[in-house]
């Protein structure tokens, strides 16, 4: 059996296949259209995705799900960011920001993991920055070309090559956390074998 990135998106497969490259985990792609429950809990939403996804595929598989989560915003929007970018994108979240100091800001991604019936678990990936006054940038998608992370050097992620957003973003930290998982429990799967 393989390994399922499922999602309708294929910027994020993109992402992910590169980053799990590096970790020798292969993943194929089903894309398809998920539905999203709301809650404030990026965690819940990945995790219901997953099993939606499961009773459809029964394959081993994994969703993510990630929010952009604005301090001055009290989190907004957070759980919500699919949402908010399809109708007011990144010149509205700019707007909401106008005249505000604190662009504090944080990029999380759950991604949630369904072997079996009985086996589910989640991983939390956090990167910590803020947002930038304009958008900067063509690279990328989606809240991109406003995220500056901090752990870099002033750029936003759409100023950034894929490889050097990769190296610092919030979905491979989650991304981390599920290759050591899939290693220690799963090592067939880091071989390209079945699970």
């Amino acid at each position: 059996m393989k390994l399922f990135f499922v999602s309708s998106n294929s910027h994020k497969f993109q992402e992910i296949q590169l980053i799990l490259r590096e970790y020798h985990i292969p993943i194929s792609f089903y894309q398809t259209e998920l539905p999203e429950i709301q809650s404030e809990s990026i965690e819940k939403i990945a995790l219901f995705s997953a099993k939606t996804a499961f009773s459809e595929i029964n394959q081993p598989l994994f969703t993510e799900d990630t929010g952009l989560f604005v301090e001055a915003l009290n989190g907004f929007p957070g759980p919500y960011s699919s949402y908010v970018f399809k109708t007011i994108g990144n010149r509205g979240v700019l707007h909401l920001l106008d005249g505000e100091s604190n662009r504090t800001a944080v990029f999380k991604t759950a991604i949630a993991l369904i072997i079996s019936n009985t086996e589910s678990m989640t991983f939390l990936g956090e990167t910590k920055g803020k947002i930038a006054l304009s958008e900067r940038g063509t690279k990328g998608w989606g809240y991109d070309p406003i995220f500056i992370p901090l752990e870099g050097d002033g750029r936003t992620y759409g100023e950034m090559k894929i490889e050097e957003k990769n190296q610092l973003s919030h979905r491979r930290k989650a991304l981390q956390l599920l290759s050591k998982f899939l290693s220690n429990q799963y090592p067939h799967i880091t071989q390209g074998g079945s699970v």
